[in-house]
């Protein structure tokens, strides 16, 4: 400002002093963000005088002071800013300028007191006193009701995720590593809370700037121009952030204060798991509106007093487990978060050793314990969540009440199987033909993938009285011994045959990238499909079928080209054979534009395939195919499977049906497919590493390579890639023959937010991946 603007100002407050309030004296700009002036009188009395800026409504004024008002009444054995009326009883003045421009302010009364910040080190009483006076704050102003405390600002902690997609204002790559991980912790584990933590009227900026000390008590709080309804605990997280920067052991201190809070204002579980990331975040927005602020003017000091200070202790945390974090914080209280964890990860991989078979082997270069699922995110035995790209099984999120509620509901009422009568089995087949093209009318239920794929490979054979079956090179259907016969994934691969069983015919993957028939534009697909007659030529006899993913999953993500399945269908149907779609892995809506992924191409397969996601990770699968094919089947050998649509399988179904439907997953897939799509190809320019990045709603591939010209397959880097992701807390794998595809399949609930965070991650993690060498 000005020397002039200064004075002008000066003036404009002496004279607003004068009318209202009919004194004046020195003037003295405060530090802080906020307009706040020191008026003090010629006999050394002092005041404060808050100017409101243009977004300062009458009701924000109005709670602020009723909350100063509650806790003078309720009389806290501290000192508050009592507002002083003007000379005509209102709470705020008003003075129109020369240039017709309106000021108004309220004046308060001057509180004394040394700032917490300037009277460090804190002693334990003076952290349990600050704990004590924060929940007697809290449970005294829970009885302020206003209309105008339901507002937000940008500094609202319970809407902290708004400064996420700002983490790019940051330069260092590092410290964007830690904000990502604070906003990540915050998404995963505080914001499916909210709905069950208490809500009140809080201060809502209890720093240390704000809080007064003397003699080792609190004597005053200040600033109560941020009050907002809040989840209460916010406030103790506030307070806990700024109060512990300087704290050799911040979270030791922070179970000091959350202990003496806790004597007073129980606290919840649910509150003690949500206070360490709220904790966090609340140090993350302070510096991205640091950073924010320093775009505008990087020379106000007053703004950015705390940054250095936020980032040393963000530094500290970030190498916290949020179990780790929990247990200390809760250490001075009766709750006790995380008690049930289990074996931990080396005891258990001892144990996994000495009593699995060694050809079921966990992922990752460091296998992960998980305790529990919710919606887009896995959560581990540290506590740290994991934003799941990658296991489509829970295809409606982790653990769905919903699904969960209809499993239990009919486990406690009747669970037999399909030699008895019950509505849902039928309703639930209804439900399901509902979904598809009318010829495919009926249906047979079964436990997994492999046993629907094995029944379908059944049906084929008894239909046509034929045994031999074309499949895609790549392909995998199951793990059952026919299965990995009709699987090249599998007998082509590491402890395979190496060479098909003579039933069998592979035809080439339709890949539109690598493939032999690439490059070929709208063409490509019809080329493909026309290799799959000319391979029919080849075969001597009529065939049983032709079995595939609609989208190829194993063969790495691969989306066939438009016209291979109706080019392909019409050879194999003119061979004999039928045309079986395995949906297992892209079905029920995944795609986005379609609820079946063969829909995509305009075709009607003879049998399909579900298991999977029909679920939602309990065991269950589905063949669907026309009647009379089915018919056809009935020829005296019974089928039953024990288990197969039991109650319980057809409840949960039915449940997994109706959230699909309920709640818009299908248009929701394709929308934050999209984006991801869309950042994933900005990626691709600038990212010489990846060489194809391809999918259709929420079945996505990342094809890495070593070279444009040659596309040599970046095996060892696409490895590295998801180890350093899954570090990061982000879930995926690799597949494809080259074993160079990074795929995508996650839960359909994973939010425009999660697809961001990905995209922002995935770019930092290559360009150090490039930097590493």
């Amino acid at each position: 400002m000005t020397d002039k603007n200064s004075s002008y100002l000066t003036e404009t407050i002496t004279k607003l002093m004068e009318i209202e309030y009919d004194f004046s004296g020195e003037i003295s700009r405060l530090a802080g963000e906020n307009e706040n002036y020191l008026i003090k009188k010629d006999d050394g009395t002092c005041f404060v005088l808050k100017l409101a800026d243009d977004n300062t409504t009458a009701g924000m004024i109005e709670i602020e002071h009723l909350a100063v008002d509650q806790l003078i009444n309720a009389k806290l054995p501290i000192r508050l800013p009592r507002v002083i009326l003007t000379r005509t009883g209102s709470v705020q003045a008003r003075l129109m300028t020369k240039d017709r421009k309106e000021i108004r302010g309220r004046l308060l009364e001057f509180v004394k007191g040394k700032a917490w910040c300037q009277a460090l080190p804190a002693t334990n009483e003076l952290l349990e006193n600050l704990g004590t006076i924060i929940a007697q704050m809290n449970m005294d102003m829970s009885f302020i009701v206003h209309p105008d405390s339901k507002r937000t600002h940008h500094w609202d902690l319970a809407r902290a995720d708004q400064h996420r997609s700002k983490i790019y204002l940051i330069d260092s790559l590092e410290k964007r590593q830690i904000l990502e991980w604070v906003f990540h912790l915050y998404a995963a584990i505080v914001r499916p809370l909210f709905e069950s933590l208490p809500k009140s009227l809080i201060h809502g900026d209890i720093n240390d700037d704000n809080v007064l000390v003397s003699d080792e008590r609190v004597v005053g709080i200040l600033d109560f121009g941020d009050c907002l309804t809040n989840p209460t605990v916010c406030d103790l997280a506030i307070a806990l952030a700024y109060h512990t920067l300087d704290e050799d052991n911040p979270l030791e201190a922070a179970a000091t204060i959350i202990g003496a809070y806790h004597k007073i204002r129980p606290l919840s579980i649910d509150e003690m798991m949500a206070i360490f990331p709220l904790m966090c975040a609340r140090l993350a927005v302070s510096v991205i509106i640091s950073a924010q602020r320093k775009k505008i003017d990087p020379t106000m000091e007053n703004w950015f007093v705390s940054e250095k200070r936020a980032w040393k202790k963000l530094e500290v945390l970030s190498t916290t487990g949020p179990a780790q974090a929990a247990i200390i914080l809760a250490s001075k209280t009766n709750l006790e978060p995380f008690e049930n964890r289990g074996a931990s990860v080396t005891e258990l991989l001892k144990n996994r050793q000495r009593l699995i078979a060694p050809s079921v082997s966990p992922s990752y270069d460091k296998p992960l314990k998980f305790l529990k699922g919710k919606g887009q995110y896995l959560y581990d035995y540290n506590g740290r969540p994991f934003l799941d790209l990658y296991n489509n099984v829970c295809h409606v999120g982790h653990c769905h009440p919903k699904v969960v509620q209809a499993g239990q509901k009919q486990m406690a009422r009747l669970n037999t199987n399909t030699r008895y009568l019950y509505d849902g089995l039928t309703q639930y087949a209804q439900k399901l033909c509902d979904t598809l093209p009318r010829e495919l009318d009926t249906c047979f239920f079964v436990n997994s993938g492999s046993e629907a794929n094995e029944l379908a490979l059944r049906i084929a054979r008894v239909y046509t009285h034929q045994k031999d079956m074309l499949v895609v090179e790549n392909a995998f259907h199951g793990h059952t011994s026919s299965m990995i016969d009709i699987s090249p994934y599998k007998f082509m691969g590491q402890g395979g045959k190496g060479e098909p069983e003579p039933w069998v015919h592979v035809v080439p993957v339709p890949d539109g990238y690598r493939g032999k028939f690439k490059g070929r534009g709208e063409d490509t697909g019809k080329a493909y499909g026309n290799e799959v007659g000319e391979i029919l030529k080849n075969i001597p006899k009529p065939i049983a079928g032709f079995i595939t993913e609609s989208l190829l999953s194993c063969g790495g993500q691969v989306i066939p080209p438009h016209g291979y399945f109706k080019t392909a269908f019409k050879h194999v149907r003119d061979a004999g054979g039928l045309c079986i779609a395995d949906e297992i892995q892209a079905g029920f809506g995944r795609v986005g534009s379609h609820f079946w992924a063969f829909e995509l191409q305009s075709v009607v397969p003879d049998i399909v395939v579900m298991g999977k996601p029909i679920g939602n990770g309990h065991p269950m699968s589905a063949v669907v195919t026309r009647k009379e094919i089915a018919d056809s089947f009935a020829n005296g050998m019974e089928f039953f499977a024990t288990f197969g649509g039991n109650p319980v399988s057809c409840a949960i179904g039915m449940a997994v049906l109706d959230v699909i439907k309920d709640e818009g997953l299908q248009g929701h897939a394709k929308q934050v497919g999209a984006r991801m799509l869309e950042g994933l190809n900005g990626l691709k320019n600038k990212h010489d590493i990846i060489g194809d990045v391809r999918g259709i709603g929420l079945f996505i591939g990342i094809e890495l390579i070593k070279d444009k010209s040659t596309l040599a397959p970046a095996t060892r880097k696409a490895a590295e890639m998801v180890n350093r992701l899954k570090n990061r807390g982000i879930l995926l794998g690799t597949d494809g023959p080259f074993n160079n595809v990074i795929k995508i399949k996650p839960p359909m609930v994973i939010t425009k937010e999660d697809a961001d965070m990905f995209i922002r991650v995935f770019d930092d993690a290559l360009s150090n991946m490039k930097n590493a060498g």
